[in-house]
């Protein structure tokens, strides 16, 4: 459990805006997924900034990726940031089916 690990929030109109801080593991990687089913029908367009990030451990995408596709989460998600790539890498085909 990544004990350094924050996600913060900002919800304007139609857009959630979230900013993860930290590594990102196992746990984060769930808190994210209760942020996004928590929004999921609420917010047309999801902005995940990962600037913040300190690292992504293998497992940790692995949990988000199958969470992601098991939870059917909303298409509308976008990564920015120095991490982006690896969170929406065109061979992780599991994270791509919930786009």
């Amino acid at each position: 459990m990544a004990l350094n690990f924050r996600l913060f929030h900002h919800l304007n109109s139609d857009t959630l805006f979230l900013r993860l801080v930290g590594d990102f593991d196992g746990s984060s990687a769930l808190q994210l997924v209760n942020a996004l089913n928590e929004h999921h029908g609420k917010v047309k367009k999801i902005i995940i900034h990962t600037n913040g990030l300190t690292s992504i451990h293998p497992f940790g995408l692995r949990v988000f990726q199958k969470k992601c596709v098991t939870n059917n989460l909303s298409h509308k998600m976008t990564f920015t940031g120095k991490y982006s790539y690896q969170m929406e890498s065109e061979e992780n085909e599991s994270l791509r089916a919930c786009y």
